[in-house]
């Protein structure tokens, strides 16, 4: 008997020391292709949210789950719908600055600032004192605060803030991360504060170095249509008269007008001891807005796991569907934003992960079953996640981690990548234990000072303490990558990122698709095999809504 079990114990280590199962050759990259170049076709017209091109392109998503053998994930519906309100500012609108002799000075729209209204009306008129407020961050966990004083001081002001977390300190180098961005560093964040604090608007100070992506970013993204989840009767989140940016020169003018210097006071801006500056100017902005209410749906979809115990629970593959829609035009008249790597990439590796579990035999599949999650409005501000999150058709307690795909690889096959988040919880284990049985190295962040971990639709997740890893491919390539794909990879924040260029190309290598993919493929599965649900490290941010979510 002893014999048998020591044979038994020898095989069952040998069987665990066997190379993981490599799925690569079950992904079709023709079908990947042939995905990736129908969503970003111009007759899907980027894909904006509530536009025409974006209901085919959601319609075109379920009956791909559907063809492939997804489930509806939503009470036998492929859709969950989402109540959008859209503005889309007049380009002529001025914002104009009063200081104490009455002296008015205009700053042009698109050139000089960009502003939205956050009042979900077609009119918003604004004619309030200017407060210089640093940073915008209230943080107790750094002892650190820029809203000093009385709070009826902000009320109905409209606030200049930079963007970015206060920089370390020699003495600190911590602080705020150090090089990583957090939270409090995001314009979201600075948006959400100021609102608390009852503020009239928000002015955004821009610079490449602190945003991580030039004033052309800024300006295409809002320069059309913006949306927001359309607020109820119910609900009492408090919200901002108008949203702005404006260039790093047009603040300098503006402050000028006060007899202040910008760069003066963002240096003051650098200590904990900085006290909000009212700068004896006045701030009237008139927008008027094209308004629109629809539905935009979040397409889902369900494939169950084989165990019985834990079929209940689920892994979610999610990739935003969404892009700029039809916009300002470039020098050659394009003015469809087409996002075939951001992100038509990342939907077609979503269904070729569907795919390829759809076909796999129930007793091969993993113990847990899988939420295809394609939101919508991620390029509003991640509005689709964020509405799921609130809304989840998967308990999140019975929701063990997100697996987010934003930009799949197609510029040659890799030994390296990201897992922007893995390590705040339990699922890194999973995560470098795939990347090990491939040979591939799992690398830090390269760029944790653009905040990347909070900008696409894993962050929701995070928030309400779903264990969530946004998936890049990293940089080292097996083999240089040809002209086009090496000039594409090296100018695309300057040259694609929300741009009319970024489109898909013949000369796109659909064999690192299919490795990413089959990567996140192997990681997804782990996760739905892992015997305990993944949790987030007891020291981390998140790990509070961990917590509470298991409560409830």
């Amino acid at each position: 008997m002893k014999k048998i079990v020591s044979i038994l114990l020898v095989f069952a280590f040998f069987v665990s020391a066997l190379p993981a199962q490599d799925r690569t050759k079950d992904f079709d990259p023709n079908k990947m292709r042939e995905r990736v170049k129908t969503l970003s076709a111009d007759d899907f017209e980027g894909r904006g949210p509530g536009t025409e091109g974006g209901k085919r392109a959601a319609q075109y998503l379920a009956d791909q789950l559907k063809s492939i053998g997804i489930k509806p994930g939503n009470r036998g519906s492929y859709f969950q719908n989402v109540k959008l309100i859209g503005v889309k500012a007049d380009p002529k609108t001025v914002l104009s600055v009063v200081d104490k002799g009455g002296k008015v000075e205009g700053f042009k729209f698109g050139d000089e600032f960009v502003a939205t209204s956050g009042t979900q009306t077609a009119e918003v008129s604004t004619d309030a004192e200017l407060v210089f407020a640093g940073y915008g961050v209230d943080a107790p966990q750094y002892n650190w605060n820029d809203y000093k004083g009385d709070p009826d001081q902000y009320r109905n002001k409209v606030l200049m803030i930079l963007v970015n977390d206060p920089p370390a300190t020699a003495s600190e180098s911590d602080l705020f991360g150090g090089k990583a961005l957090t939270y409090y560093g995001r314009w979201t964040y600075k948006y959400e504060e100021a609102a608390r604090r009852g503020a009239a608007g928000v002015i955004l100070v821009h610079t490449t170095e602190s945003a991580g992506y030039g004033w052309n970013v800024v300006r295409t993204s809002n320069g059309s249509w913006r949306y927001e989840i359309a607020r109820t009767s119910e609900d009492k989140t408090p919200f901002l008269k108008f949203k702005a940016w404006a260039t790093n020169e047009a603040a300098t003018k503006l402050l000028r007008a006060g007899k202040l210097g910008l760069e003066g006071l963002k240096n003051q801006a650098k200590s904990r001891d900085f006290k909000p500056v009212n700068t004896g100017l006045r701030v009237k902005l008139d927008i008027h807005s094209d308004l629109k209410s629809f539905d935009s749906p979040n397409v889902v979809g369900t494939l169950d796991g084989k165990s019985a115990k834990k079929k209940s629970e689920y892994v979610v593959f999610s990739a935003h569907w969404d892009h700029l829609g039809v916009g300002e035009p470039n020098d050659k008249g394009d003015k469809i934003y087409n996002g075939a790597y951001d992100n038509a990439s990342g939907d077609a590796a979503i269904l070729g992960i569907a795919e390829v579990l759809a076909k796999t035999p129930m007793k091969d599949r993993p113990d847990r079953s899988f939420l295809f999650l394609f939101p919508t409005a991620e390029e509003q501000g991640l509005l689709g996640a964020e509405y799921y999150s609130r809304h989840p058709l998967i308990p999140l307690n019975k929701t063990a981690a997100d697996v987010n795909l934003d930009g799949v690889n197609f510029f040659g096959k890799v030994s390296d990548f990201v897992a922007l988040g893995a390590n705040r919880s339990s699922i890194i284990d999973q995560i470098t234990t795939a990347a090990d049985e491939r040979k591939f190295t799992i690398k830090g962040d390269p760029n944790p000072e653009q905040g990347f971990f909070f900008r696409s639709d894993h962050f929701p997740f995070a928030k309400v303490g779903v264990p969530s890893v946004n998936f890049q491919h990293g940089d080292t390539f097996l083999t240089p990558p040809g002209k086009e794909a090496a000039s594409f990879f090296k100018d695309y924040n300057a040259k694609y990122y929300h741009q009319v260029t970024d489109e898909y190309h013949d000369w796109w290598d659909m064999s690192a698709m299919v490795q990413e993919s089959e990567l996140a493929l192997a990681i997804g599965v782990k996760l739905a095999n892992v015997s305990e649900m993944p949790r987030y490290k007891d020291s981390d941010e998140f790990a509070a809504g961990d917590r509470s979510r298991f409560k409830k």
